[in-house]
Formats: C-alpha cells, structure tokens, sequence
C-alpha cells in the first residue's frame, strides 16, 4: 500500500566497501515542508550517528542542499554524511553520467565539493574537500585528557605530538596516544565532563600510529552530540589531517590513511590528505567508499 506523503529513504554503510561494517547513515528525501523539529524527531527515530535531509539547493552551482542532524542536533558539516550521500546520488543516477563526477552539496558550513568515482561492480568512493581551512586551538592539559578518557599521561604522546584543538568545520580535541594498546583501553568518562565544559570542543579524536608507514589508528567520542562513539568520522579525519599537515615539514600533497570503529566491529577506512605549498595548507579531503544496504519510505 503506497503512501503519497512518505520520505524515502535510503541506509548505507559509509567509509567501508562491506556491507554491515563501516559507519551507518541515512538520507532522507522528500522532507521539503518537513520543520527543523520533525527533522530532528526524524535523526532520532533512526538513531544512526547522522541521518541526512535531500532538499533543493540554495546556493548556485550546489546540486542539493544536505541538512545533516545527529539523534540530539544539527551540525553544519560531517564527512561521513556528505561521502554517503555523495554516492547515494550518484548510485541513484543524480549525479550526472560517468565515472567521473565533481557535484557541490550545499551544507551549513558553506559548499562542499565532492568528486566521486564509479566503477562497475565496486562500491562508490566520494572524496569531500573542506569548505574551510583548518584552525587550531588549545585542548585541556593532557593530565586532564587521560582522567576523561580512563588513561594515564604516561599513555598520551606528548613529545614528537601533543594533544591540540582542531576543526575543519566542527571542533575536536585531537589526542594522539603511544600505542594502539592505549587506544584500545580508552573509556571516556563522560560524568567526568558534566561539570568541566572543555573550551575548544567536548568531541574527542584519538589516534596512534600503527606499523604500517602513513596508516593511524582512530577512535571518536562526542557524548554532546549524542554519539557515545563513532565508528568512522570525516570531520574528525579532516580536523586530524590539517593538524598532521601543520606538523610536517613536508611540502605538496600528504596521505594519510585512518582505519577507525575496529574496537566497535564496525572497522572503517577513510583516506585524508591535504595540500600544503609555501609552509601554508591550501586544501584538505576526506574520501572513503560507500555502500546501500536498505531502501524503504518512513510513513509519517
């Protein structure tokens, strides 16, 4: 029995190429006359990290306008959301023809370019370049740092690293740790945060290097957007690539690849990389593949 009024909707699984692994997300069409409250009431009936809204663009030369809420708010950008809802359109056929495709989605943070890639019988890869240049603040004292995530300081790097502030759009505390046996124990004590409002963000990206050259390990908590953790994150990602990029010495294009959500069982893999000519960076972007597990219309 068909519904005129039903949203359509589609569930993918971004940042991996398996179904059932990566990082949920869903994207919703048809929401025009929808309030900001009924999106919101929306996000948290699907209760996925994000849940995106389709609308038609505002701003020139942006294909649609993506309105992006976590269960508890709306964010003015988030990487996983754009890169999924970059190859659900394209996969849906409105992204244009080819295998090569360069769209602009119209988010709160300003436009986001996206170019995808499409080849037969592969999951869709979107790669997002950042609508803002990354800026750095000051993130709490590292003492602080491992009371909140259940760590000792003799856990966090604080020699060639150190824990910083950084956003490409949403603000983190980066928190760079000396062994993935760290990370892996790492339990945020969110009571802890209750009555300590952290000046730069109260989302927290840690990271530490593994064995392989150019390949992190990541983990995600932000109990104020409502995500206990994440199991992959593109705006952490971008947050974390400016920093690396900062830090380097080197010049021209940097890789970096980040496997996030192992300790969840939702292993992901996001590609950063940034641009950096003349000490400055000049662009940073997030890729990853996606894939569509579920289609369906929310009856409202």
């Amino acid at each position: 029995m068909s519904n005129s009024s039903a949203l359509q909707y589609h569930v993918l699984d971004v940042f991996t190429d398996t179904p059932l692994t990566g990082n949920p997300l869903a994207v919703v069409f048809g929401g025009e006359s929808l309030s900001d409250a009924r999106m919101q009431a929306i996000a948290a009936e699907f209760n996925l990290s994000e849940t995106v809204f389709v609308l038609p663009a505002t701003r020139p030369g942006a294909l649609v306008r993506a309105r992006i809420f976590t269960p508890t708010l709306e964010l003015p950008f988030a990487g996983h959301p754009t890169v999924g809802t970059a190859c659900l359109l394209a996969d849906l056929g409105l992204a244009g023809e080819g295998e090569a495709l360069d769209i602009v989605l119209d988010e709160k943070v300003g436009p986001v370019p996206v170019r995808i890639r499409k080849s037969a019988g592969a999951p869709t890869y979107a790669e997002l370049t950042t609508a803002v240049l990354p800026s750095f603040g000051e993130a709490p004292p590292a003492e602080v740092l491992a009371d909140w995530l259940g760590l000792s300081v003799a856990d966090l790097e604080t020699d060639a690293d150190a824990p910083r502030g950084a956003s490409c759009g949403v603000p983190y505390n980066l928190v760079p740790l000396r062994s993935i046996e760290a990370l892996g124990r790492a339990r945020l004590q969110a009571h802890k945060l209750a009555g300590a409002r952290p000046v730069w963000s109260s989302s927290f990206y840690l990271y530490a290097a593994t064995h392989q050259y150019g390949v992190l390990r990541s983990r995600m908590f932000a109990p104020d957007l409502g995500v206990g953790e994440d199991p992959a994150t593109g705006s952490a990602a971008v947050a974390l690539c400016g920093h690396l990029a900062d830090r380097s010495q080197t010049e021209g294009v940097l890789r970096w690849t980040l496997l996030q959500g192992v300790e969840m069982g939702r292993p992901s893999r996001l590609q950063i990389q940034a641009e950096k000519r003349d000490g400055r960076i000049i662009a940073v972007k997030v890729g990853g593949q996606s894939v569509r597990i579920a289609s369906g219309a929310l009856n409202l």
